[in-house]
């Protein structure tokens, strides 16, 4: 896994991680203890990322890019950002067009607010976090392999998929921007169709787990390393 960052370099050239010094041009995968780091990690390394775990600002502002991994409920996630100062860390380095990506919770934090708590989000997009509504035999949590509806077929994570593409999801709360045009892609449980991916400028979010669907999740993975590098 990939080490976690402790201070830049003096030279500014490198980072310094406990004595161990890596090249500039790294995905800061942000560690706020809500998320599957090990996995999420693992994945952008199979496919040629450099991924660097950090809860340090400095960190995080120096980065290439920028991962939001997150399993968990939206209240302590928002707390355990704003506790660390991460809350405004992650929205000055998108302001500055940084290519971010949100995955599962980490998606979700980037709205206004969710049913599931009381807490405020990030306010990157406009819009709240939603809990499914009950039908008869529809289990929830929506966990499993489900295909994606791509609403922006032309976004750089999809390139050189399969129509539909099979992908996993464990989730009880769903996207919901105010702005269907940020809907990046959609999946179906039951009745519901819904928002599976977000994206508007350099913020992507994906509902799903790349790191968990097999070759497709990585490839997905790796058409964001390749946007970064």
């Amino acid at each position: 896994m990939a080490k976690r960052g402790s201070g830049i370099g003096n030279n500014n050239l490198t980072l310094s991680y406990f004595g161990v010094f890596f090249p500039m041009g790294y995905i800061a995968v942000v560690d706020y203890d809500m998320g599957n780091l090990h996995s999420v990690c693992k994945g952008l390394e199979k496919v040629g990322g450099n991924p660097q775990v950090s809860d340090r600002a400095n960190v995080i502002e120096a980065a290439t890019a920028i991962v939001l991994p997150g399993v968990g409920s939206f209240d302590p996630a928002m707390q355990h950002l704003r506790a660390r100062g991460l809350d405004e860390v992650l929205k000055k380095a998108i302001a500055m067009g940084k290519p971010f990506l949100g995955i599962c919770l980490g998606s979700q934090l980037l709205f206004d607010s969710s049913e599931e708590g009381e807490e405020k989000g990030l306010s990157i997009i406009p819009g709240l976090v939603k809990h499914f509504l009950s039908e008869p035999e529809l289990t929830i949590p929506h966990m499993g392999w489900n295909g994606l509806e791509l609403n922006q077929p032309n976004l750089c994570l999809w390139r050189d998929l399969p129509p539909r593409p099979q992908v996993y999801f464990v989730h009880s709360y769903y996207m919901a921007p105010i702005d269907p045009q940020v809907v990046a892609a959609s999946v179906t449980h039951g009745s519901q169709t819904v928002a599976a991916a977000i994206a508007k400028d350099n913020v992507m979010a994906v509902q799903f787990h790349p790191e968990k669907s097999s070759t497709l999740g990585l490839k997905i993975l790796a058409n964001f390393v390749k946007k970064v590098v």
